[in-house]
């Protein structure tokens, strides 16, 4: 069986590029848009922005990392690469879909791997309506933000924020306020994969709010939908010893 065509992409930093450089040296290399693999070096937030831009083409990813946590990536080596690619184990992540409308009318479009975040813009706390498949659950929450995780993403920023982590193939998506005021202790709810989510920003004029998918914001936003696009799917590659499954389920008990 022919070794898979790979190709290599870096974040902009020296360590990655250093990286590319070498194994660039060691094996042979494909254009992005014919390869089988794609290898990406760098860190978390690197592998968020290949994955985007791998989307259309539906290649799998293979990780290592030369960032900072490397939550998303495999331990870097340039030795024995086509092995470990042709031996990894593959996770398949479906991504959620916002889609936003602003104050002024304009309508928004873009995809969240990890979370969509609501953030407050200015100094008063934002007010936010929220509704799960059209039924208002919460008539009023006052916070600094809120946002919706997928399992993959419920390590990131949804942690940071005291959410809860979500096993990959849970079937749940994680809703977690961001410093709330009112309900003060509404803790956030797991919320069915299948479900939209929508948020209407009330007083937005008064009480500006972004909305972030991943890496793209979209300022002064009047009401954002969330779902889980099952359309797409992310292909990830792991070492058989560093499953993401069991990264997340250890995550749950590190201290």
């Amino acid at each position: 069986m022919p070794a898979p065509k790979l190709t290599f992409v870096a974040a902009d930093t020296e360590p990655a590029l250093q990286a590319q450089a070498r194994l660039e040296r060691l094996y042979p290399t494909v254009p992005f848009d014919q390869a089988e693999v794609v290898v990406a070096l760098g860190g978390d937030g690197f592998m968020l922005e290949t994955l985007h831009r791998s989307v259309a083409q539906g290649v799998p990813i293979y990780g290592m990392n030369r960032g900072t946590v490397g939550f998303l990536m495999n331990g870097y080596a340039e030795d024995g690469l086509v092995e470990r690619v042709e031996r990894a184990a593959e996770v398949s992540l479906h991504p959620l879909r916002m889609r936003a409308r602003t104050i002024k009318g304009d309508a928004v479009d873009a995809l969240a791997i990890n979370e969509v975040s609501l953030l407050r813009e200015g100094r008063q706390a934002a007010k936010i309506r929220v509704r799960i498949d059209g039924i208002v659950r919460l008539d009023e929450l006052v916070c600094d933000g809120v946002l919706v995780a997928t399992p993959a993403g419920s390590t990131a920023y949804n942690l940071s924020a005291h959410g809860p982590i979500v096993p990959l193939g849970a079937g749940v998506l994680a809703l977690t306020p961001i410093s709330a005021f009112r309900p003060r202790r509404w803790r956030g709810a797991l919320v069915p994969h299948k479900a939209e989510v929508t948020f209407e920003i009330l007083e937005a004029a008064k009480r500006p709010v972004s909305a972030v998918a991943d890496d793209r914001e979209v300022r002064n936003v009047a009401e954002v939908a969330i779902r889980e696009d099952r359309a797409i799917t992310l292909r990830l590659l792991f070492d058989p010893a560093q499953k993401l499954e069991e990264r997340i389920l250890k995550e749950q008990f590190t201290p």
